[in-house]
């Protein structure tokens, strides 16, 4: 849980007094506000699957139109809040979540919007939300957030998301995984995959981690890809639930 609140705290830590909430971020349709709103959302949802799992089963979309109406919500609710306010309401929600977590077994199983997850699997998913809507909020305000080694946590989501990325778009999921091999921001190697793979990817954490999360394109990322299956994979990568995301667009084009 250290490394979650870590990424909460760096995020948190962007957004002061001063910041203009309606201050458009690279996702389209989201400015900094509609951001920290989605995460306080998410967070209090995750706080009821773990704490009230029947509860929290009896209120989940049964459809994607279903959910995406939720996450509206969250957002709409929010919209003129104050900075501070909406600061507050994001640390009491987070403190909550945080007090949630700490209450599991590690071999509970939390339901989700999708098969239910270990405790350790839901924190890394918040972790990546985080780290995914953090990267907008500092493009946003033209800051260079430095990338620390809990990107591991973001690239893992995105290895084991493989099938997913394929079974979502109605794609044949190929027979093995490439194997992918990255750099972290320490220096130290972060290895996943089968030895005798086909197909490789190589290159930073951080653009494999940009590219899964759909905050770069797969063009402009320092990524080497070899084989077919790799290829295929890093176009339509994504580590988040829900319905094909539509990503960014290569830079050439914007």
């Amino acid at each position: 849980m250290g490394d979650l609140a870590a990424e909460f705290n760096s995020l948190q830590a962007l957004i002061t007094s001063g910041t203009d909430l309606r201050q458009p971020t690279p996702a389209a349709g989201w400015d900094i506000g509609a951001s920290v709103s989605h995460l306080i959302g998410c967070d209090l949802v995750a706080k009821e699957a773990i704490a009230a799992p029947g509860e929290f089963q009896r209120a989940r979309p049964a459809t994607d139109d279903g959910l995406a109406e939720l996450l509206e919500s969250h957002i709409a609710t929010r919209q003129d809040l104050p900075v501070e306010q909406l600061r507050q309401e994001w640390a009491d929600a987070f403190a909550a979540l945080l007090r949630a977590f700490k209450s599991t077994r590690r071999d509970q199983k939390v339901p989700w919007f999708g098969p239910p997850m270990s405790p350790a699997t839901l924190a890394t998913a918040r972790l990546m939300e985080y780290w995914a809507h953090g990267q907008d909020v500092a493009e946003a305000l033209k800051i260079v957030p430095r990338p620390t080694d809990r990107i591991r946590h973001v690239c893992h989501l995105g290895f084991v998301t493989f099938e997913f990325c394929f079974a979502n778009r109605g794609l044949a999921v190929p027979a093995s995984p490439p194997r992918v091999e990255l750099r972290l921001p320490s220096g130290q190697p972060w290895v996943r995959g089968p030895e005798d793979a086909h197909a490789f990817v190589t290159g930073d954490a951080l653009d494999f981690a940009l590219v899964v999360t759909q905050r770069r394109h797969r063009l402009d990322a320092a990524l080497t890809c070899q084989g077919e299956a790799a290829e295929q994979w890093l176009a339509i990568a994504q580590c988040f639930a829900g319905p094909p995301g539509p990503g960014r667009q290569p830079s050439e084009a914007e």
